[in-house]
């Protein structure tokens, strides 16, 4: 079974961006500067024409007075135009810079509320698969063969349970196996003993999941446990979700066992993380992950601190929403899972980070 997939957002903007307006709105700014420096120009030989005319009407004497006046008034309208240039030209560039200034917000807010969008499309990709998750362990709980292999355990019935549970694993691909265990925390039988040759017979009797799934009230509830490595899988990553065995397959019958089932997590949560749609000019500048509700990075696009990492997420009581670090030049958009039917998820956030075009990408 792979993982499904619901439309994305799309990437190409509709009609006029506000980053085309932004930038129609520099052009605007450029011109205003230039031709009010032009006219600043103009004013500047004006008056120095004026200044000659005022000498040569000087040296005319009597013969130029009235050239002296019209030259005189010529230099005042000079004044007067280059000061209303001047004016404009500071007007003008100061309201430009105020629109540049809510362009560059609403630009940083439009952004910032797409990102938003991404990160609940990738936490809610994965918990619709995790939700399935917490079907499968629950129905297969019940199956006669996992019954029977705890209820009177026989070499026989245990080798009947791993052949049933071969082929559960054939049909769901996304799983790295599934472990039947007796009351007492011993694994008795598993489905792919021969890719896992260590685990039938391993004590699993301290593990959290376990102690979680032998106390469960019922055949109807689950147990989760976060993502982590596990050694008898060769130490590959796991989502281990389980479900407590009952006499009969009942829901309030008497617990036998548990079951457990381990997610192969990496490459499923590769498939999220890679598959969310950032436009091809973002892809490097942009960083896509997954992190548990204590902020420990669970995947990651570029695959760093995966299980490693902890990313220091300030959600502010928000449950979803964007900062930007201007020093950083860092947009931080996060959503945190709202579950799915009867999953509540949990605790987990989808994250993505994205440097400010022209901006280095922060070394991991």
């Amino acid at each position: 079974m792979a993982v499904k997939t619901i439309p994305a957002p799309r990437d190409e903007p509709v009609g006029v961006s506000l980053a085309q307006v932004a930038r129609e709105t520099d052009d605007v700014r450029t011109i205003v500067t230039d031709k009010a420096r032009a006219i600043q120009a103009i004013t500047g030989q004006v008056k120095i024409l004026a200044l000659n005319a005022l000498i040569e009407a000087a040296r005319a004497g009597e013969h130029g007075r009235g050239f002296s006046v019209v030259a005189q008034e010529v230099r005042a309208v000079g004044a007067q135009v280059e000061q209303i240039a001047t004016t404009l030209e500071a007007e003008l560039a100061g309201r430009v810079a105020s629109v540049q200034g809510m362009m560059r917000s609403l630009t940083e807010t439009a952004q910032g509320e797409r990102l938003v969008d991404l990160a609940l499309n990738a936490v809610e990709l994965i918990d619709r698969n995790l939700y399935e998750r917490t079907c499968d362990v629950r129905w297969w709980a019940t199956d006669a063969a996992i019954v029977d292999c705890v209820a009177a355990p026989s070499p026989e019935r245990a080798a009947h349970a791993t052949e049933r549970l071969g082929v559960i694993l054939s049909a769901y691909t996304v799983y790295l196996d599934l472990w039947i265990c007796d009351a007492a925390g011993t694994v008795v039988a598993n489905g792919r003993p021969g890719r896992f040759p260590g685990v039938r017979g391993a004590s699993v009797a301290g593990e959290e999941w376990f102690r979680r799934a032998a106390a469960l009230p019922s055949g109807d509830a689950y147990g989760a446990a976060e993502v982590t490595r596990r050694p008898l899988l060769n130490n590959a990553q796991a989502a281990t979700y389980c479900a407590s065995i009952r006499a009969g397959g009942r829901a309030n019958g008497a617990p036998l066992g548990v079951l457990a089932i381990h997610f192969d997590w990496e490459p499923q949560a590769k498939a999220i993380v890679a598959g969310v749609r950032v436009a091809p000019q973002d892809q490097d500048r942009t960083r896509v992950l997954l992190v548990d509700a204590g902020g420990r990075v669970l995947a990651a696009s570029d695959g760093h601190g995966v299980l490693a990492d902890v990313l220091r997420l300030d959600t502010r009581g928000r449950t979803g929403g964007f900062d930007h670090d201007p020093q950083a030049g860092l947009l931080t958009a996060f959503h945190r899972t709202p579950g799915y039917e009867t999953y509540a998820g949990l605790g987990w956030y989808g994250v993505i980070q994205q440097q400010d075009p022209g901006r280095k990408a922060r070394s991991r």
